[in-house]
């Protein structure tokens, strides 16, 4: 009988926050997985009492990377709840500074997060190596080094309107607090246009940004990636063979059912935002994939379960009702708790609670949703790539990069729309009570905010994170989270140096960072401790 080996990863990721990883190995196989949040931070309990515009300086503190979509997102909830008239232009300056940062971090991942484990000696035999490591070396690599140097641009745009970046909060209810004349939009069109040819075109695509968006298969992909010189040579083209090679294609496969909640608004459909407006305003639609059919996104099916976190209880509420309610780890541990993180799911009608993966494949299988509205997007490209090659680390990667082609040609057609002679801002009525909802689509995926206002003060306050959905812990029915479900199954080569749960991990860009234990499954020894990496 073959034994289990249990091996700690502690912290695995990049970025912030902690997170650790506790596996199974059998015959170097993960068969058993629990990720674990181990920093406890309160914000929702912070918020409470609060003025309800707290959340807009507040929630932006949750993430230095992607403090605009929290913004955003917290802006919307309050507009909800406030019954407020958004002007035509401040609706285009708020998609255009979500998207902006959004861009910067297409590049800034992979180049500095994800791509730099392709370099792992591990790959030594795997054809293009020394070419890999060449390009992707961390701080050294010819592609890195521009990768990086150039995610910077598109929050330079972000800054012209909101003043700074990050930390902006110029978006209010009602509207922006800025006033953009002729020589900023004109400024930010030649920023994005030099990223997009410098970057987007020269360095990843090796070709023009329309001809890339002409693949709607997956074997489109993989024909267009050999289709001549440039392509093949183009950093996505060398990606695309290596990873392959490498057998990223082979795990990572997760729970296979995905949430998006949308973002960017058709301006002339949200003036007046509302929480039952939202889907048919939305240009990224909302929805549901269960595996085999697509459901319209409801924010009243959302739920988050404490069964397994370090809260009060096994409750299972909805955010409007929902508790933070912090227990000693210690005392958790007694009752089978083991992660900071809540576990969000969603009721699927006549299917029961889910567990769903957020982030930009999320985005993009919904995108293949065939009863787009004329201003929504459609994109088939990634509910083909699921249905032809399943979901794996390779497609979750292609997924996020294939949203920088469609993200500028949005922000350029935006900024064209601007009328400068036109409001930015309309003083809203701050109602003494409500409730609001407001998400976005994070770099990472669905963000969301829900708001009870009582009195004028926050009385419940709850945030939704893309991190959460996706490495929250199992729920009451002990049904794991998606990034513990794409760990199962997958290989480890070498368990001093497992390099196969990093790509899993940051193929889903969790906002924490993450570490790696192993120990002996009969002894209890300590065989190897590492970093997966740290600092970006």
């Amino acid at each position: 009988m073959t034994t289990a080996t249990p091996m700690r990863i502690s912290p695995l990721g990049r970025v912030e926050g902690d997170l650790d990883l506790n596996i199974e190995v059998t015959d170097g196989v993960v068969t058993n997985a629990r990720t674990e949040a181990n920093m406890f931070r309160g914000f929702e309990i912070i918020l409470k009492g609060k003025d309800p515009q707290a959340g807009l300086i507040v929630t932006p503190r949750i993430c230095g990377i992607c403090g605009g979509s929290h913004l955003y997102k917290a802006c919307y909830a309050l507009d909800t709840a406030w019954k407020t008239h958004v002007p035509r232009n401040a609706t285009l300056v708020r998609n255009i500074a979500q998207a902006c940062e959004t861009l910067q971090s297409i590049p800034r991942w992979f180049y500095a997060l994800f791509a730099i484990d392709l370099t792992n000696k591990n790959y030594a035999n795997v054809p293009e190596y020394e070419e890999v490591v060449r390009r992707f070396a961390p701080f050294v690599g010819t592609a890195y080094e521009k990768g990086v140097t150039l995610s910077g641009k598109p929050v330079e745009v972000y800054a012209i309107f909101g003043g700074q970046w990050p930390h902006s909060s110029f978006m209010v209810p009602g509207g922006v607090m800025c006033g953009p004349n002729l020589a900023d939009v004109t400024r930010s069109i030649a920023i994005l246009d030099y990223w997009k040819r410098e970057w987007l075109e020269r360095e990843w695509l090796g070709c023009s940004i329309d001809r890339w968006m002409e693949n709607k298969t997956w074997e489109d992909v993989w024909k267009w990636a050999d289709e001549n010189d440039s392509q093949r040579n183009s950093d996505c083209g060398l990606f695309l063979r290596f990873a392959k090679a490498a057998g990223l294609d082979k795990y990572g496969h997760g729970c296979g059912k995905f949430l998006a909640t949308g973002t960017y608004f058709q301006p002339e459909l949200y003036e007046h935002p509302t929480i039952d407006g939202r889907n048919k305003a939305l240009i990224n639609r909302a929805g549901i994939y269960d595996g085999g059919q697509f459901h319209d996104f409801d924010h009243l099916n959302v739920r988050e379960s404490t069964a397994h976190s370090y809260f009060k209880g096994n409750s299972y509420l909805h955010p409007w009702d929902g508790k933070t309610e912090p227990i000693d780890p210690a005392e958790g541990h007694k009752q089978d708790k083991y992660s900071w993180a809540k576990s969000p799911r969603y009721e699927v009608p006549g299917k029961g609670p889910m567990p769903l993966e957020a982030g930009p494949l999320g985005r993009q299988v919904n995108a293949g949703r065939s009863d787009a509205l004329d201003h929504q997007d459609f994109d088939p490209l990634f509910l083909d790539a699921i249905k032809s090659d399943g979901p794996n680390v390779i497609v979750r990667v292609m997924a996020r990069m294939h949203e920088a082609c469609k993200y500028y040609k949005l922000v350029q057609k935006w900024l064209s729309e601007i009328d400068l002679h036109d409001k930015f801002y309309i003083k809203p009525e701050e109602h003494k009570s409500g409730k609001g909802f407001g998400s976005t689509e994070a770099a990472r995926g669905s963000l969301s905010d829900w708001i009870v206002i009582e009195d004028g003060k926050i009385e419940n306050y709850q945030v939704v994170t893309p991190t959460a959905w996706n490495i929250g812990p199992q729920d009451g029915n002990d049904v794991h989270g998606p990034m513990e479900q794409s760990f199962i199954g997958a290989p480890i080569a070498d368990p001093t140096d497992p390099v196969e749960m990093g790509h899993v991990a940051r193929s889903y860009d969790s906002c924490l960072v993450c570490t790696v234990h192993a120990y002996d499954g009969k002894t209890g020894r300590e065989l190897a401790k590492f970093r997966i990496g740290e600092g970006a």
